[in-house]
């Protein structure tokens, strides 16, 4: 980072970061929260662009802030999720603390991958697989064809095949 972006960064972090903080209180209501999300928030500005460029400072924080805000929100909703699916096995499931969080990052991946083609293809995807809903119930579901259906999970698992080639 170059002199006038480091001094730039600086003036940004000290007249903003106060008001970002508050202002991501506001919305999640958990100040531990808000403060690591901020944190984060200036974090991305040192690889985003060029800080002498901004010229609304706070419009372009709380987009970066906002984003960075449904991505926690998400990869909460996904953790709960997976952990209220491993509560509901009958059978008692050893796995070790690195395979449990293997198992989530690759959850968090999929979930990025599957957010890009738009929320039919998801909700689809999601139906048949994590539901377990067959072609036509989800057809029905969705007041789509069968061929629909297939259309969608084909773009779902081409997607899905992206994450294994990484």
């Amino acid at each position: 980072m170059s002199a006038p972006d480091h001094a730039a960064l600086q003036v940004l972090y000290s007249e903003h970061n106060g008001w970002l903080k508050a202002w991501l209180r506001a919305r999640m209501g958990n100040a531990s929260d808000a403060a690591d999300l901020a944190q984060d928030t200036f974090v991305r500005l040192l690889t985003s662009r060029d800080v002498t460029q901004i010229r609304e400072p706070r419009t372009y924080l709380s987009a970066i802030a906002r984003a960075l805000m449904i991505d926690k929100f998400r990869r909460r909703a996904l953790e709960q999720a997976y952990l209220e699916a491993l509560a509901l096995r009958t059978e008692p499931l050893e796995i070790s603390p690195e395979t449990r969080l293997l198992i989530f990052e690759t959850l968090v991946a999929v979930d990025t991958l599957l957010d890009g083609l738009g929320e039919r293809t998801r909700q689809i995807f999601l139906a048949v697989q994590l539901e377990g809903l067959n072609y036509v119930a989800t057809a029905a579901r969705y007041g789509v064809s069968v061929t629909t259906v297939k259309k969608h999970l084909i773009r779902a698992m081409t997607r899905c095949l992206l994450l294994t080639e990484d």
